[in-house]
């Protein structure tokens, strides 16, 4: 039986911004990999790089577990792997080149070299899997421990043979996502992220995938693996694993990572049900689309199942900027939605994103305007990002030259031509956050008035901080105006 080491390229200390943020999730889609090929007779091993320091820290465990293939398997399902930061890059190619220097069969699979197989194989990768990847890797693993030496008929694979790169015909995603294992939790060591979770935030939160794919077109988005077919399992599948999940770790709290959470039919309020027959307690947050959180009755089984948290791709509040995204949602949409998910105390959080093309300083003070008016309870600032197999990609490609990725998540590089220089999108995205802070401040203090019952400690420490955000606003708006004029 032959051994396989599982990894993956995500190093919460090279990307400093997420290791203080300290909210780390597993590599939840490296787990479905293992799983599968353990269940298909293969002895599966991980090397968990999210704590560790360096990739060369893998050199002990290859000499250790001396792997017959070493597979780094990124996460699909988390935005830090989609982005395809340069320090992650970088850690891949060192240790694709350690592997191989242990006599490693070398496979990757992640968005970044679905995108770039060519700089991977140049890296001394032998295969590069080519979007969604459990069903591939399965019939490579199996090919070459046969000894079979022709894999052309393998589907969503690139290699080299001759000196040449070969790409085979692409793998359809699959549709019965229930057919797979439940992800392999107990080959990872859990402890150290409830660990951060607790200290950072006071509860223990886990990550799990109740769909692949997303039916949308945002013209901006890549889905380099799961692609625009949207494929759901079983509400009771995901129960299933939620007990399981519950008694092996004692969760406090779910991210459902789905780009589109219960989009199909009837879907939230069967889970919900479930939910409840099962008594199980437990909140989670998701992601969704303003358009798709206009139904009363979908919101109610949301808040009944535990949702307390929503983020959706507001992304601006300029209806120029929505329509040249290609977004299909309009800014009335997003204000509904939003008071919606109030009445009914699952808190609206807001994904924004400035510096798209065309946009002007008109549409950014739209932007800021409909944040401060709704007052989501969060929000999470961006700018444009162009990745490859994008609409938006090919529109800018002509600017990027030698910057294509960022370093790290904290970068907020803007790598085009645009209105304006990257220095003032930096300024937008501090200025943006100082006040909506001050906004929401601003409106816990009148409501203590109107509404004496809400003080509380939390509502207090709100008000307090008007001392600190009413001056960082003001001096964040006078940098940001000289910027302007740069």
């Amino acid at each position: 039986m032959q051994n396989i080491l599982f990894s993956h390229s995500y190093f919460l200390k090279l990307d400093t911004k997420q290791w203080v943020t300290g909210q780390p999730y597993a590599p939840l889609g490296t787990l479905y990999a293992a799983a599968v090929m353990r269940e298909n007779g293969y002895n599966v091993s991980l090397f968990d790089t999210m704590f560790v320091n360096n990739p060369n820290t893998v050199v002990k465990e290859l000499e250790d577990r001396k792997p017959d293939f070493f597979v780094l398997y990124d996460d699909g399902f988390n935005y830090l792997t989609k982005m395809c930061l340069t320090n992650m890059r970088e850690a891949a190619f060192t240790m694709i080149k350690l592997a191989k220097e242990r006599g490693c069969v070398v496979i990757i699979s992640s968005s970044d070299s679905t995108d770039h197989y060519k700089k991977y194989l140049e890296q001394g990768a032998d295969f590069i899997i080519i979007g969604e990847a459990e069903q591939t890797l399965l019939q490579l693993v199996n090919a070459i421990s046969k000894k079979n030496t022709d894999f052309s008929a393998i589907e969503g694979l690139a290699y080299q043979e001759q000196g040449q790169v070969v790409k085979t015909k692409p793998r359809s995603v699959m549709k019965d996502l229930d057919a797979l294992p439940l992800p392999a939790w107990d080959i990872i060591d859990m402890k150290p992220y409830r660990e951060m979770w607790l200290y950072s935030s006071g509860y223990f939160s886990i990550n799990m995938a109740t769909t692949r794919g997303c039916p949308f077109k945002c013209n901006w988005c890549a889905k380099p693996i799961y692609g625009n077919r949207y494929n759901s399992r079983s509400p009771e599948k995901v129960i299933a694993e939620i007990k399981l999940l519950k008694a092996a770790f004692k969760f406090d709290h779910i991210w459902f990572c789905d780009d589109i959470f219960g989009l199909k039919p009837g879907w939230v309020k069967r889970f919900a049900d479930l939910v409840q027959q099962e008594e199980l307690s437990f909140k989670f947050k998701i992601q969704a689309r303003a358009d798709l959180l206009l139904e009363e009755n979908n919101i109610q089984d949301l808040s009944r199942a535990g949702c307390d948290d929503v983020w959706m791709g507001a992304e601006s509040g300029s209806q120029k900027i929505l329509d040249a995204m290609d977004k299909g949602t309009n800014i009335e949409q997003i204000a509904e939605a939003t008071r919606l998910l109030k009445k009914y105390n699952i808190k609206p959080s807001f994904f924004i994103q400035f510096g798209y093309l065309g946009e002007t300083k008109e549409d950014i003070d739209k932007t800021i305007a409909m944040i401060n008016k709704l007052l989501p309870h969060n929000i999470g600032i961006s700018v444009s990002y162009p990745l490859p197999g994008t609409k938006f990609f090919e529109k800018v490609k002509a600017d990027l030259k030698e910057k294509t990725n960022w370093t790290d998540s904290d970068e907020l590089q803007l790598m085009f031509h645009n209105t304006y220089q990257p220095a003032f999108y930096k300024q937008l995205h501090r200025y943006v956050h100082k006040t909506f802070r001050l906004h929401v401040a601003m409106h816990t203090l009148k409501r203590m008035f109107t509404q004496p019952s809400t003080l509380n400690i939390e509502n207090i420490r709100k008000i307090v901080s008007l001392l600190y955000h009413a001056p960082a606003a003001y001096f964040a708006k006078r940098k940001l105006a000289i910027l302007e004029k740069a």
